[in-house]
């Protein structure tokens, strides 16, 4: 079981440094996009098409990175005034919520992702993509957001710890 959580654990933070990888990629390409036009010059076509994938999987990659360490914004105010047992139910009821919408986003992600694989689609903008290349990151993601809200719900954390412990454990 060790390993398997290892394993787990590696997976996010190699998904997390990917996330960071395109993401500079994305900015180099837009730099050197920027840098050609003002020298007068014709920029690649495809610069902005890739430059929206990788800002789609710059979001995939970093989500269950984020649920992990508590990233994700969320609005404190309202539970700091609850007593403990009713934090604890509407918590509860969060990360059902989280996990139902993040299994029925994967669900259709990963249909959709299979449906434009077999017909072969192609996204035609400045370059032509096959259009599964859109969907390839959303299945994992939301499978891996909706496990990272599954621990919080079974207990092995709290996702609504004091701001002060978040930014203590990043």
């Amino acid at each position: 079981m060790k390993a398997l959580t290892r394993a787990y654990d590696v997976l996010l933070q190699a998904l997390a440094v990917c996330a960071g990888g395109v993401i500079f990629i994305a900015f180099v390409m837009i730099v050197v996009d920027v840098t050609i036009r003002i020298l007068g010059f014709a920029p690649p076509a495809f610069t902005i098409a890739v430059v929206e994938y990788i800002l789609l999987y710059y979001a995939m990659f970093a989500a269950p990175w984020l649920v992990r360490k508590k990233g994700h914004v969320y609005i404190d105010a309202v539970t700091h005034l609850l007593p403990p047992v009713v934090k604890t139910i509407t918590a509860k009821f969060a990360y059902l919520v989280s996990i139902c919408s993040s299994l029925v986003f994967c669900y259709f992600s990963t249909g959709l992702l299979i449906e434009s694989y077999q017909n072969g689609v192609l996204d035609v903008r400045g370059v032509d993509l096959p259009q599964w290349l859109l969907y390839l990151p959303m299945p994992l993601s939301f499978g891996l957001v909706a496990i990272e809200f599954g621990r919080y719900l079974v207990g092995i954390d709290d996702y609504y710890v004091e701001r002060t412990e978040v930014k203590e454990a990043m």
